[in-house]
């Protein structure tokens, strides 16, 4: 049997000419294709891009990590060496406390703490714990011990906060009901009405064909019987979602629907599908930004980051490489910040490149 996508939903012109509805249909039909396109690409990368962000990139970040950590040591090391200015020392304990307040960020280090209390002359856990009460004085829960339980307990505040907006704007729609509405208002939420009926009846037929062709029970042969359930399952989804282009797929696939006659569809049948597809068109935008804000968030990049599945490994690719750079500079400098001479031309490089970097990237 020949599937969906080789029977591809449109209005074919007749005389050459296309009504308005007819060319709203085909256009809806193409922005339906286009995202569904979208997805199934973002689905691929996805995939693809989290092999080879675990594979490759995560033992890079892991390695950046502990070479961090080892010029951290160095540094404290060196920082009472003879020869430097106070300016230096002043620079390179901003250096130092810089790089382990990163380190502490991503992982629980006793010796990189150590090394931050002795700089900041207070302590990391005592500041992390004022920090944490602060939040749960803001927000209102304990976030507990464990950082799931603090999301928990966040999440379940917001669902809370959002609840009683909920309640709040249903409780301005009750009082607005409960005023009288002008003939205008009338006429137009009765119409609206006996819109969205008709949508459902245009949908229901379409349903109710399907069902009838593909009913389980008229097929004697268990095979078919099974290739029956499982179409009507996928029917059922469809209507379950008022999902009239997997709906008419469907029709077009089971050879329920004549291609010539299928572009012969009155106005008001129409554009009765148009408002079904445009609702179509509506949830599956709402589902690409989903996806990709997931994306974003999952690998932590910025939620106004531009990203599109047929760049993103490529992206991923220079990721990598910066990174293995990185990391190679880093083993270099532990090799030559041995001694007051070799820090002051370390603190000039990294001051040297402060002032040529871009605003808002990182120092290290």
């Amino acid at each position: 049997m020949l599937t969906s996508q080789q029977f591809p939903i449109h209005i074919a012109a007749r005389n050459g000419v296309l009504s308005k509805g007819q060319k709203t249909f085909n256009s809806n039909i193409q922005q339906i294709e286009k995202l569904r396109t979208s997805l199934a690409a973002w689905d691929a990368a996805s995939t693809a891009y989290h092999e080879k962000y675990t594979r490759e990139l995560v033992p890079l970040v892991s390695a950046s990590m502990e070479l961090q950590a080892m010029l951290v040591k160095k540094l404290d090391c060196v920082s009472d060496a003879k020869g430097l200015s106070k300016r230096e020392r002043y620079m390179l304990v901003e250096a130092i406390m810089e790089l382990v307040e990163e380190l502490l960020n991503e992982r629980d280090d006793a010796e990189m703490k150590a090394i931050y209390n002795k700089y900041s002359q207070s302590d990391y856990d005592s500041e992390e714990a004022a920090n944490l009460q602060s939040k749960e004085d803001m927000f209102g829960f304990d976030w507990g011990k464990d950082d799931d339980d603090g999301y928990a307990a966040m999440e379940e505040a917001l669902q809370k906060a959002h609840a009683q907006y909920e309640a709040g704007q249903q409780a301005q729609e009750a009082q607005r009901a409960k005023r009288k509405k002008s003939a205008k208002q009338v006429e137009k939420e009765a119409l609206e009405e006996a819109e969205a009926k008709q949508i459902n009846l245009s949908l229901r037929d379409i349903y109710r064909k399907l069902a009838s062709a593909l009913h389980p029970d008229r097929a004697s042969d268990p095979q078919e019987r099974e290739r029956k359930t499982l179409l009507m399952q996928r029917v059922n989804q469809a209507y379950e979602k008022k999902n009239l282009l997997q709906l008419l797929e469907l029709q077009l696939e089971l050879e329920h629907i004549d291609r010539i006659a299928f572009s012969g569809l009155d106005e008001d049948r129409l554009r009765h599908y148009n408002a079904i597809l445009k609702s179509q068109i509506n949830e599956l935008k709402v589902e690409l930004m989903r996806v990709e804000s997931g994306f974003c968030g999952q690998f932590g990049m910025s939620p106004f980051a531009r990203v599109k599945p047929a760049t993103v490994l490529r992206d991923l690719g220079y990721d990598i490489l910066h990174m293995k750079q990185a990391n190679s500079a880093l083993e270099y400098e532990l090799t030559t910040l041995t001694d007051a001479k070799s820090v002051k031309a370390w603190l000039k490089k990294i001051r040297h490149e402060a002032e040529n970097r871009p605003y808002n990237d990182c120092p290290f």
